[in-house]
Parts: C-alpha cells; structure tokens; sequence
C-alpha cells in the first residue's frame, strides 16, 4: 500500500510522545513491504532537537506551512491508498479538510495519540487540531484510548468505526542493555500541571526523604520555579536512541498520567510500553484498565504515596524486581508490537501481504 502519515513529528522527541510509536509503526509498515510517506510540520521548537533519520522508515518531508503542503504533496495525497492524520498536528483542523476534498480514493484515518484529551478539547468547544463536523469524514478512527471511550466517539461524536489502536514499541530498539545503576528512581516525562503534583509526591518527596540516593527526571517544559530536590538530576532532553540505557540506569522507572486519562482510563502511555520493553521495573500511578495491559503486583507496582514508594525501594526483594521487569517484557512483546499494530491495520483495509512482498520488503500493487 502507499500510505501517507500526517503527524506531530517522527523528527524529534522533545515534549512529545509521539515520535517514539510514529518511528515504530512507520518502520514496521516499511518492513511489511507497504510505501510510507511522513509528512511532519517544520517547527522552530523541534529544529534544535532532531535526529537523522534512514530510509528504514519510509521518506520524511518537512513543510513550512499549509500552502506548502497543500501544493507539494496533492498529488502524493490523491494517490494514496491510507491516509493517516494524527493528533496534534499544527493547523489540523484545515489538514483534515484538506484530506477530505483531495483524497478520493484511499482510506482517511484519524489516529488519535491522545483520545481523552481529545474528548475534552471537543467538549469544550476547543478545536485545535480537530472538529466535530469533520469527524465523519474519516472512515477509522484509531483511538490510543480503549473502554468506555470507544463508545463515547461512536454516539457522541458520530465516530463511523473507533478502534483501540494502542501505542506500541520496536523490539529492535526497545531492549534491555547491560548499565550500571545510577538513580534508584526516575522519570522521563514532559511537564505538565496535571501530572506535577504526582511527580512531586512519589519523586520528590521520595528523594528528599532518601537523600543519600540519587533520582532523575528528564524532560521539557519544567518551569524555573520548581524546586528540585538537590539528589534529583534534570536531563532537558534524551532522545530517543538513548532511551534503553536511560532506563537501563534506573532501578525502577515511574509512569505517570494525565489527568484526562486517569478520568477516562485504559488510556497506556507510550512511556509505560517502551520502560517495559526496555527491562526496566515499573511503579505507576493508578488507573483505571492498567491490569489489561501489565498485571498489578506482578508486572507492575501500583501506588498512591510517597510511603508506597519508599517501601518498595526499601523492601522489594531484588530477585523479585528483575523478574517483574523480565514478566513486564514479555507481556508487552507478546502484544504490543508495531508489527502486531501493522496487521491490524492491513486488517481493517482488507490487505493481506504476501509472502514475496514480506521478503523483498517492496510495495506490492495496490489492494
């Protein structure tokens, strides 16, 4: 298939969760033998911060701006058999009405990597990047979000065929590596207010009540008056090649929610997946639907203090935190692939790939 992806960006990681499933599932349709074009908004914010990227997924273009990209890729849009928009994307309200009057011919989606801020953004008539009235123009509607939310967006907001379509992971990049253990906790997050408090009660009042261990949070966006504990490191950025031995010198990782999907649930960040399947123990906050994906206890260690936390620093046994991190691992690998996200896909487009075009990895003719 030819498939054409419009998202926030596969250029760059800063403040955004999106890049690390964006690389993951452009490189899987890639390997599937499908022809991926990603188209990604030139912003002065992601310049600074971005990584060189190969041919391994697909042909990424940068655009200044809508008539940029309404005139150097009409033709590319018209022919494609799969359009994908992501949220977030700069202006999307006016891309997704471009879609809708120049894609004649192949399937539009809507690949939502942020479902319940989503509903709330439409629920108060704040429409960033998408609009109800265009809603129907996309024929799937792939939700990071699962649950209660799917059958919101079907008789809410008129959603033709909302899909759980979860973030995912690489294998290839995602992997344990042999580190030494520098932080006894961290997180890797952007800031946002909703989260902060979180942050503040399970890292920061940890850290300050185990001064003589070191923590780490890495990510944009902190304000300058946050005060941080003096055993807390502050990385602005890891990109992401450097995420498996950013976690790899972790003792444990912490995952964190927004507020809209603590409310929502079944809502899996991208964080959540990549610490797992990077074989590291996870501790995370709680929320509704996580046992469909790490089981409590056992792949995952839920809390709600500050208290939790130390006692599982103090108390878990070590044998037990590297076979939670081992059981997490294989449950992520075991469905959350961006091959599993890709036959899915091919799935709900009636494509089915062939042997020769899996071995030649090159695009067959179109469905």
């Amino acid at each position: 298939m030819r498939v054409v992806i419009l998202g926030l960006s596969i250029t760059s990681a800063w403040g955004n969760g999106h890049t690390v499933t964006f690389r993951a599932l452009s490189k899987a349709l890639v390997t599937r033998g499908h022809e991926v074009l990603f188209l990604e908004r030139d912003t002065p914010w992601y310049r600074p911060f971005r990584d060189e990227l190969n041919g391994a997924y697909g042909r990424i273009e940068l655009y200044e701006d809508l008539d940029a990209l309404f005139t150097r890729f009409e033709d590319d849009v018209r022919q494609a058999d799969c359009l994908i928009q992501g949220s977030y994307v700069p202006q999307g309200v006016e891309v997704a009405r471009w879609l809708a009057r120049t894609a004649d011919r192949g399937c539009r989606i809507f690949y939502d990597l942020d479902t319940p801020v989503t509903l709330s953004k439409l629920e108060n008539h704040d429409y960033e990047y998408l609009a109800p009235e265009l809603i129907p123009t996309f024929d799937y509607y792939l939700s990071f979000a699962g649950g209660a939310v799917l059958d919101k967006l079907a008789k809410r907001f008129k959603v033709k065929r909302p899909v759980a379509f979860w973030c995912t992971v690489d294998p290839a990049v995602h992997y344990p590596v042999q580190a030494e253990t520098r932080w006894e906790l961290g997180y890797l997050g952007t800031y946002s207010p909703d989260r902060q408090p979180k942050l503040n009660a399970l890292l920061f009042e940890t850290a300050a009540k185990r001064s003589r261990q070191a923590f780490v949070v890495a990510g944009p966006m902190y304000p300058e008056t946050i005060t941080w504990p003096p055993n807390v490191l502050r990385f602005e950025h890891v990109p992401p090649g450097q995420h498996r031995d950013f976690y790899a010198a972790q003792r444990f990782t912490l995952n964190l929610t927004r507020q809209a999907m603590t409310s929502n649930g079944y809502s899996p960040s991208t964080r959540l997946f990549e610490a797992a399947a990077c074989g590291t123990p996870i501790i995370s906050d709680r929320w509704q639907g996580i046992d469909q994906f790490l089981e409590p206890g056992r792949e995952v260690l839920i809390v709600d203090s500050t208290d939790d936390v130390i006692r599982i620093l103090r108390d878990l046994p070590e044998d037990e935190r590297t076979a939670m991190a081992a059981r997490a691992r294989a449950r992520i690998l075991a469905s959350h692939t961006a091959e599993q996200r890709v036959i899915l896909l091919e799935r709900l487009l009636g494509y089915r790939a062939t042997a020769q075009t899996l071995n030649n990895h090159h695009p067959q003719n179109h469905p």
